[in-house]
């Protein structure tokens, strides 16, 4: 079988995927190459669950990769994700070393993976001035009638929703046609996690964060000047947290709403691996479970297959 130029490691949030990643990358002495929509962000630390702590491995520090590259506010997009991916893909084989992907951004893997050719979507303020007054409703029907809406984030706000619409006329014109990178040989590695485990470590860790002062953190990127629509944007924690800050939800409210939408995240994340699956990609599950070191024994295992 031809080489594997890529190991791909991916998983539901709280499946444990960064801290089997790094010990893996420490083990095949390689770096790691986030792919996640929100660590780019700096400052978004507790948020978005960054755990900069698992990069580390017996004292040894995992480089990675794509996180902390972007200032909060900015509205990151798969497009620049793939440019800035394969242009650290390269760096890293450069060095002699085959790269680790790591993340539960489905889109952003799949991109880079399949080598999509990607438009870089620019503003059509024309647009976005007809539609700022319309509600959340109104403008989810409107993306409802250029697609399918698999991917519920897009509604998740009214910026995202009109974004969405935006990319989509865009896209009327200017379909992508041709590839514009080749394909990536990839092991992916799935990190299969039981829904009630699942269910149980999103609810303790969105607790553990509350108490490490994840409240604070937004408060401080909102006093740094980002707008609260720009962090109700990123959604999730960021969404709810800036609402309670607002004062437009309770304390209450905000946890059990957000808890709720942590748990439909997970679900989502499932359903697009699953899509990577009917897509054409093998995913090879491995039970969350297992001790690291049998996690790591499977995939070098896989690697000579």
């Amino acid at each position: 079988m031809e080489a594997y130029e890529l190991i791909t490691i991916l998983g539901p949030t709280a499946s444990g995927k960064t801290s089997f990643a790094a010990a893996l990358a420490a083990s095949l002495d390689t770096e790691i190459i986030s792919a996640d929509s929100r660590q780019i962000y700096r400052s978004m630390d507790l948020g978005t669950g960054k755990d900069l702590s698992d990069y580390t491995i017996n004292g040894k520090e995992i480089p990675y990769h794509l996180i902390d590259i972007c200032d909060p506010g900015y509205k990151y997009n798969v497009f620049e994700y793939q440019h800035d991916f394969f242009r650290v893909y390269q760096e890293i084989k450069n060095r002699g070393k085959r790269p680790l992907l790591c993340g539960g951004t489905g889109m952003y893997i799949e991109a880079v993976l399949k080598g999509y050719k990607l438009l870089d979507v620019p503003p059509n303020p024309v647009l976005r001035e007809s539609l700022k007054e319309k509600t959340l409703e109104e403008l989810t029907r409107i993306l409802a009638s250029y697609k399918v809406l698999h991917n519920k984030t897009d509604v998740d706000s009214a910026q995202r929703a009109i974004r969405a619409i935006e990319i989509e006329e865009y896209y009327k014109t200017q379909a992508p046609d041709s590839r514009e990178y080749a394909p990536i040989h990839s092991l992916i590695i799935g990190i299969d996690i039981d829904r009630e485990l699942r269910r149980e470590k999103i609810s303790k860790r969105l607790r553990s964060r509350l108490d490490e002062g994840m409240i604070d953190e937004v408060r401080t990127i909102i006093s740094s000047g980002v707008h609260p629509d720009d962090l109700i944007y990123y959604g999730l924690e960021y969404k709810f947290l800036t609402l309670y800050i607002l004062g437009q939800l309770s304390y209450e409210e905000m946890v059990g709403q957000l808890e709720i939408a942590i748990h439909q995240f997970a679900k989502r994340q499932m359903t697009w691996f699953r899509g990577m699956e009917r897509r054409g990609s093998t995913i090879h599950w491995i039970d969350a479970t297992l001790p690291t070191e049998e996690k790591i024994v499977i995939t070098k295992k896989l690697l000579t297959q």
